[in-house]
């Protein structure tokens, strides 16, 4: 019968990609990515990577996903702080560049969150939710866009 029939929606689903170099920073950043996500009735995926600059290799690792368990979007949570050497630079460079790369290139929807500062007051200030939430906020870019994508899309 035509009262019968059922159309399923998917909701979005998006990946959270957590590098975990400094973990209780990592799930400051979750928590308000999380928050995002969830009020924007999306489902989410967790996974977690060692430090910023493998983001982008996992986040280009998922993409392929297909079927109802593909993801339609992207947060890159993490934490680079500055040391006594250059490789804060080369960290914080490559994986901006990475990110930038796979969104422009494979029209990827990706929330950058990984927050770059001096010390680790300035982390905690950036990842809290209850202070700047940069978690919050790349998984506000993120969630904004898939809308974009979509209404391009159509």
């Amino acid at each position: 019968m035509a009262g019968d029939l059922a159309i399923e929606i998917r909701k979005p689903r998006v990946l959270i990609v957590e590098a975990r170099f400094y973990e209780d920073i990592a799930d400051a950043l979750f928590e308000g990515a999380k928050a995002i996500i969830e009020a924007s009735d999306f489902e989410y995926d967790r996974i977690d990577v060692p430090g910023a600059l493998e983001l982008p290799a996992a986040i280009r690792f998922a993409m392929n996903r297909k079927g109802d368990k593909a993801y339609d979007g992207f947060v890159a949570l993490g934490c680079v702080i500055r040391g006594e050497t250059a490789h804060f630079d080369v960290v914080v460079n490559e994986s901006a560049r990475g990110l930038q790369q796979l969104a422009i290139e494979h029209q990827l929807c990706i929330g950058n969150g990984i927050i770059t500062v001096e010390n680790e007051e300035q982390a905690w200030d950036r990842a809290r939710k209850d202070r700047q939430d940069k978690g919050g906020q790349a998984a506000l870019a993120a969630v904004a866009m898939i809308g974009l994508k979509q209404l391009f899309s159509a």
